[in-house]
C-alpha cells in the first residue's frame, strides 16, 4: 500500500521535505496540490526527514498538500514505439503523440559489469574527415565536445546524427533554447534520420529538475536497445547545463559547495553517466558524444576539467571547426590500423605539415620574408582548412584519404611530405597532362 503524508515540513525552491519512514533513495512520489499533481523524486534521506525534488517546481505547493510515495523509482516505457518520438525530461510526449506506458524500465541503474564488455574494435563512421580520418570515433567510446557559446555544436551533433553509421540515435537535450529544439527536429526529419531517433528534450523554460533526468532516461533507453543487439549513439547537449542544474539543487539543499559552487560529487555524477558507454560481448553497443560548453573558454572550469579525467579524449570545436590540436580520440589506434594501410601515415603527416603551416602564419604576421617552402605551406594550409576541416565536407573515410593525397600532391613534391616510399609509390596521385 502506498504511503500518504499530508504535511510538508519545508519548501525551498524545487525541493520539499516531509517526515516519512520506509522510503528509499530515488523513490518516486506524487505531490497533490490545488493546481494538480506532480511527480517528485527522493534525493536525500536524513533519518525520518526525506527531501524530494518536484519535477514541476515548488510553485503552488503548500505545507498542507499530500505526498504519496509510489514505492518504485523513475520508470520509462521501452519499445520500438519510441523511435521517431520526442519526449521531455520526465518521459512525457512533447510531440502530441500518445503516452507510452507498456514495458516500463528503471532509469539510473548501475553501469554494465566489465566482464560483459569487450575491447573497443570498430569505428563509427560519421562522414566528417576531422573525425573519421584524424580522430576516429570508436564504438563504445565516450567523448565530450568542448566548445564555447556561439559555436555550432548543435549543428555538428545534428550532422553526426544524420550521417553516423549506427542503428539508433538517442538525443538528449538539456537547457535547450526552443529554437535549438526545433532545429534538431527539423534537421533530422529533413535528413531522413528521424525515424531511427528518440529525443528527450529539456528546454530552458522547463523545470530544472527535468534537466537532471535527461541523461539517465536517454542512457536507460539506449542500454535496452543495445541489449537487443542495436548499436546506439547517444548525443547529449549540454552537460554544463546538467552540471549547473546539479549545482542549483545542491545550493537549495544547503550542501557545502566545492570548486566554483559546484557540488563535491560533480566528478562522480558525470562519471556515472559517461561510464554507461559499452560494447557488449554478445549484443550491441552504446557510444556517447556529449557537448560540454566552457564558460569563458576556460578548460580549467570544473565541468570540462572533471570531464577530461573521465572520458577517452575530447573534440575541441573552435571557430566553427574541430581543431586538430587539442582534439584527441585515445581509442583511434584501436581501429585506424585496420582501415587502409595509409590511414595512420596520412593522419600523422598531414597534421605535422599543418603545424608547420601554423608556424608560417605566425612568421608572416611578424613580417618575416617568405621562402618557397613557406609559400607551399601557406597553399597547403588553405586547402587543408577548406577541404578537410570545414564541417560542411561530407565524404566517406576512403574518399577523405584520397583527398588527403590530392592535397599533398598539389602542394608538395613526394619527398617533401616525409611519408614512406612504399606508400608514395602506391597512393601518390599520377598527374595527367
Amino acid at each position: 500500500m502506498n504511503k500518504i503524508y499530508s504535511r510538508i515540513e519545508s519548501i525551498t525552491g524545487n525541493v520539499i521535505t516531509v517526515r516519512a519512514d520506509g522510503v528509499r533513495y530515488g523513490e518516486l512520489a506524487e505531490v497533490s496540490t490545488r493546481f494538480g499533481k506532480s511527480l517528485a523524486e527522493v534525493i536525500r534521506l536524513d533519518n525520518e526527514i526525506v527531501s524530494l525534488q518536484v519535477f514541476a517546481g515548488g510553485r503552488g505547493i503548500s505545507t498542507g498538500d499530500e505526498v504519496r510515495f509510489l514505492g518504485h523509482p523513475m520508470l520509462v516505457s521501452f519499445s520500438d514505439a519510441l523511435l521517431g518520438r520526442v519526449f521531455d525530461g520526465a518521459g512525457v510526449p512533447r510531440d502530441k503523440g500518445p503516452a507510452l506506458a507498456e514495458n516500463l524500465i528503471r532509469i539510473g541503474g548501475p553501469s554494465v559489469n566489465p566482464a560483459n564488455r569487450i575491447v573497443p574494435r570498430d569505428m563509427v563512421r560519421t562522414g566528417i574527415p576531422m573525425i573519421d580520418l584524424f580522430n576516429t570515433l570508436v564504438r563504445s567510446q565516450k567523448l565530450p565536445i568542448f566548445s564555447v557559446s556561439g559555436e555550432p555544436y548543435n549543428q555538428l551533433l545534428a550532422r553526426i546524427a544524420m550521417q553516423a553509421e549506427v542503428d539508433i540515435i538517442v538525443l538528449g537535450g538539456m537547457g535547450l533554447k526552443y529554437d535549438d529544439y526545433l532545429f534538431f527536429k527539423d534537421a533530422l526529419e529533413e535528413g531522413g534520420a528521424f525515424s531511427k531517433t528518440i529525443m528527450f528534450v529539456h528546454t530552458a523554460s522547463d523545470p530544472v529538475v527535468e534537466c537532471l533526468m535527461v541523461p539517465d532516461i536517454s542512457l536507460a533507453v539506449a542500454e535496452r536497445f543495445a541489449l537487443k543487439g542495436k548499436n546506439v549513439l547517444v548525443l547529449l547537449t549540454d552537460m554544463t547545463n546538467f552540471s549547473d542544474a546539479l549545482k542549483e539543487i545542491a545550493i537549495t539543499q544547503e550542501q557545502v559547495p566545492s570548486n566554483r559552487g559546484y557540488p563535491g560529487d560533480l566528478y562522480s555524477q558525470l562519471a556515472f553517466r559517461y561510464e554507461k558507454a559499452v560494447d557488449f560481448a554478445d549484443a550491441g553497443s552504446i557510444t556517447i558524444l556529449a557537448v560540454t560548453t566552457m564558460p569563458g573558454d576556460d578548460v580549467t572550469h570544473p565541468v570540462p576539467d572533471n570531464t577530461g579525467y573521465i572520458t577517452e579524449g575530447q573534440f575541441y570545436l573552435k571557430g566553427g571547426r574541430i581543431e586538430p590540436f587539442g582534439s584527441l580520440s585515445r581509442l583511434k589506434q584501436q581501429v585506424n590500423g585496420n582501415t587502409r594501410p595509409d590511414h595512420r601515415s596520412i593522419m600523422d603527416g598531414m597534421i605535422k605539415l599543418y603545424a608547420s603551416y601554423k608556424d608560417t602564419i605566425e612568421k608572416k604576421s611578424m613580417g618575416f620574408q617568405m621562402s618557397n617552402w613557406d609559400a607551399k605551406l601557406l597553399r597547403y594550409g588553405e586547402l587543408f582548412e577548406r577541404e578537410m576541416m570545414d564541417l560542411s565536407v561530407n565524404i566517406p573515410l576512403e574518399a577523405a584519404l584520397d583527398k588527403g593525397w590530392e592535397i599533398l600532391a598539389e602542394c608538395f613534391d613526394p619527398k617533401e611530405t616525409g611519408l614512406r616510399t612504399e606508400l608514395l609509390e602506391k597512393y601518390w596521385p599520377v598527374k595527367t597532362a
